[in-house]
Order: structure tokens, then C-alpha cells, then sequence
């Protein structure tokens, strides 16, 4: 336990994990070794970060969220309850030999969810996309490929119904040109944002 940061006593922290100053680890959180969380994090109850996870600085994660191998998380992103990301194209519990598969043999695909994005509740991330800064994804939804910059997207597959602000609240009037996004928010004004992935 550090003073610069709270893990519950009912949590599981393995040695070897960096962790930023202000970050809360709640109960039955588990964060495998070799994973890093950035300052003022919030890891809701029942967490799981497995090894080499990287995580940003102020990110939100509510309880029940599944981040496996592969998976990078920048700044200032939510990550709503029960969210789930995979991390293998091609998952099986044994090899074609019919042995049972260990550690060596998964093909991890990695997965980036970018700075201030937001995932609904209950959402599956299949791993190899990209998620654009400031994109909202609508509970329940399956990413099944790249998000672009402050795009709403939901459903099964998850496709692009709108644009959003930084704030999240849906873009009116929104036009593209190039990659520059522009629209009118009901809280924000006329705003301009970049669309390109970088």
C-alpha cells in the first residue's frame, strides 16, 4: 500500500504493476504484474487488468470491466460497467493437437482506445481497432472495427449514427471537410475538431 495512491483491502495489486499517484483500486480489483495505470485513476469493484495492460492518467473504469493483453488506454477515458475487450482474433482453448494452449501460444492483437473517449455500459471491444479520441460508443454495443475521432456509434456490429463534443453531447448541424469536423452543441457553441487518426 502507498500513501500516493488507495488499493481496497480486498483487492489484488501483483508486485511489479506501476501505479500513479491519486489512483483508487476498488474491492476485488485485480491488476496483474507488469501493467502500468497513470495518476488519478478510478478502477471500480471487480476490475480485471491483465499483465502488460497500459493505462492512462484519470481514466475511468466502472466495476465488472475486462482489460486483457494487448489493450492500451490513454488519457481521460470512461469505460462504462461490464465492458469487456478481447484480445485474440483467433481464440481455442487447445492447439490443433488437441493439447491445451499455454501463454505462448495466444496471438494477441492489440487494441487502442484513444484520449477522452467514452464506452457504454456492457459494450465488446474486438481487439484490433482503434478508438478515436472523444468517441462515444452507446451501451451494449460491439466494435467490430476502428471508431473514428467524435463519432457516436452503438448496435451489433456498432456503426456511425452522429458526431459528438467533448463534452458528448450529439453535434447539430455537423458537417465534414477534409478532416476537420464542424458543428453547433447545445452546451458548447460552434465547435471545430480534427477527425484524422493519428
Amino acid at each position: 500500500m502507498s500513501e500516493q495512491f488507495y488499493v481496497h483491502p480486498l483487492a489484488e495489486v501483483e508486485s511489479g504493476v506501476s501505479v500513479g499517484a491519486g489512483t483508487r483500486i476498488w474491492r476485488y480489483a485485480h491488476v496483474r504484474a507488469q501493467s502500468s495505470i497513470g495518476e488519478n485513476c478510478n478502477l471500480g469493484k471487480g476490475v480485471y487488468v491483465e499483465t502488460g495492460v497500459r493505462i492512462g492518467s484519470r481514466v475511468k473504469i466502472q466495476n465488472h470491466v475486462s482489460l486483457f493483453e494487448g489493450v492500451v488506454v490513454e488519457d481521460g477515458v470512461f469505460i462504462g460497467p461490464h465492458v469487456c475487450f478481447t484480445n485474440d482474433m483467433y481464440p481455442r482453448a487447445i492447439t490443433p493437437e488437441g493439447a491445451l494452449k499455454g501463454s505462448e501460444d495466444w496471438e494477441i492483437t492489440p487494441t487502442l482506445v484513444r484520449n477522452g473517449a467514452s464506452i457504454g455500459a456492457g459494450s465488446i471491444i474486438v481487439c484490433g481497432v482503434t478508438i478515436g479520441e472523444f468517441a462515444l460508443i452507446g451501451a451494449g454495443s460491439v466494435i467490430t472495427r476502428d471508431v473514428a475521432p467524435y463519432t457516436l456509434v452503438f448496435g451489433n456490429p456498432a456503426s456511425a449514427r452522429g458526431y459528438v463534443c467533448r463534452c458528448a453531447r450529439r453535434l447539430l448541424s455537423a458537417r465534414v471537410e477534409g478532416d476537420k469536423l464542424t458543428g453547433t452543441c447545445e452546451v458548447c457553441g460552434q465547435v471545430t475538431w480534427s477527425l484524422s487518426m493519428p
